[in-house]
């Protein structure tokens, strides 16, 4: 799957992931490949996400995320 976050000032993070783990605004969830498309806002607390190199982790203040295709983008307060 591929994951962009990004703020308002710059892009955090731009590659590909195996899951990624977001706080939304009805509570946390994770997204694998094959994740039905959605759009939820984000609360504060932690973005973790899986890559090749280990797992990742970025603490945010709330955002939005959108998920289509196997593609995720996080629109993200830090």
């Amino acid at each position: 799957m591929k994951l962009t976050i990004y703020s308002p000032e710059k892009t955090l993070f731009d590659g590909d992931v195996t899951l990624c783990e977001v706080p939304g605004g009805r509570g946390r969830f994770t997204v694998l490949s094959g994740h039905d498309s959605i759009v939820s806002t984000l609360t504060a607390g932690e973005i973790r996400y899986a890559t090749a190199d280990g797992e990742q982790r970025l603490g945010i203040r709330g955002g939005y995320v959108e998920v289509k295709n196997d593609v995720i983008s996080v629109c993200a307060k830090v």
